[in-house]
């Protein structure tokens, strides 16, 4: 039979609930004919056919949706809401059983109106109905708009992501990371540390520079080229957009010539070890995890880093790891002999001669002693400046 000839669902029920009295009144002969033409009018098989026939009516009755009644109304709504604001918003498992007292408390404070059948439904209430109660409200309460996802930066595709080698031996290759000096508020603008380690000597090198702004940073690092007696090579940061931004990755490309950019990967921390390392060692150990967020702190910052980056590099050792093997299912590391970072450089030949003249004459010519001491004395002074309190420092921080 062509589909267009054929019943459709609506005809055939027709048809069926017509044939069903003579199909219920025939002798079996009469049962069997009527079977053979409603399998050649309708298309259906004789089985699907007899046990159509067998129903108590060819019609379906319409579904009826299930309606909870309400048993609640909204005078315990309304007690179950403020009851479960004034507890912070608890779940339902620990919200259920407190309702009653917490009701009959806050009725003493004309918080909510409680009668006496308002309170022997708080009695009765069940968890689930508290829980069904519980998403209403939070359906209509008005929510602040979401933050729409930020666009990945896109200057972090064109950059290589590694983690450089410990063999690097020669001068050259920094990690980079910044060191934020916001104390226990992080809002507001406020002293951060840039801080260069070289894999290769061990010579580390730190600015302090007031905010993480494009020009702060282009500033930091033209003080550290200015200082730094090699050039850098390879510079490895982290992801942080402070050091991902047109600026500052057109600053590298034309003030830096040469230099190869790399980054480490995503929530590894270990990809810059070397620095990671340094900020506990040379950073926090010496000036804390206070806030620091004025210029003045942050001139006198930079004035003890002057001094740390003669101390360090000059006359601190470094350990160098020359080897790694594994014996018996555990790692055993090998160093070579302590060195500071100026005898490594020296030993490189990568200095010039003017360069070299320099460092000698400042190494000869400094106290070691004497200038731990100052180091030391301008930390105190550091720490020892008028603190204002963590109410002055949110209202200056937001006032920013």
């Amino acid at each position: 039979m062509p589909t267009e000839d054929r019943m459709t669902v609506d005809e055939r029920r027709k048809y069926l609930k017509l044939v069903a009295p003579r199909y219920a009144k025939g002798s079996r002969a009469e049962r069997s004919a009527l079977l053979t033409e409603m399998e050649a009018v309708t298309g259906l098989h004789r089985k699907s056919l007899i046990r159509l026939l067998r129903c108590p009516s060819l019609e379906r009755a319409p579904t009826r949706p299930r309606v909870r009644r309400r048993r609640y109304g909204t005078a315990v709504a309304d007690v179950v809401r403020v009851v479960w604001e004034s507890l912070d918003y608890v779940c339902a498992e620990r919200l259920t059983p407190m309702l009653q007292p917490m009701a009959r408390q806050l009725a003493q404070w004309e918080e909510v109106a409680l009668t006496t059948e308002v309170e022997a439904a708080l009695g009765a209430i069940s968890r689930a109905t508290v829980q069904r109660l519980l998403q209403g409200f939070w359906q209509a309460t008005p929510k602040l708009p979401r933050r729409t996802p930020q666009p990945p930066n896109r200057l972090l595709r064109e950059v290589p992501m590694e983690r450089l080698a410990w063999e690097t031996a020669t001068p050259g290759s920094f990690e980079t990371d910044l060191v934020h000096h916001c104390g226990a508020v992080g809002a507001g603008e406020y002293v951060h540390t840039l801080q260069l380690v070289d894999i290769a000597t061990g010579w580390s090198e730190r600015v302090a520079i007031l905010g993480r702004s494009q020009e702060a940073m282009v500033r930091g690092f033209q003080r550290v080229q200015e200082r730094l007696p090699f050039p850098i090579t390879h510079l490895h940061p982290d992801n942080g957009s402070e050091f991902f931004n047109d600026h500052l990755v057109r600053y590298f490309g034309e003030e830096i010539t040469g230099l190869r950019l790399s980054r480490s990967r995503p929530y590894h921390k270990n990809d810059n070890r070397f620095v990671e390392q340094k900020n506990s060692t040379l950073v926090r150990a010496y000036v804390g995890y206070e806030r620091l967020d004025t210029g003045r702190e942050c001139a006198a910052l930079n004035a003890l880093y002057e001094q740390l980056w003669v101390y360090n590099n000059l006359f601190q050792p470094v350990l160098h790891l020359v080897g790694k093997e594994v014996a018996n299912g555990k790692l055993h590391r090998k160093w070579d002999q302590a060195q500071t970072p100026y005898q490594r450089l020296r030993a490189s030949g990568l200095l010039s001669h003017e360069q070299e003249q320099r460092l000698a004459l400042l190494h000869a010519g400094t106290n070691p002693r004497q200038l731990r001491h100052a180091i030391y004395q301008a930390i105190e002074q550091l720490r020892e400046r008028p603190q204002p309190t963590t109410t002055a420092r949110k209202e200056a921080a937001l006032l920013r």
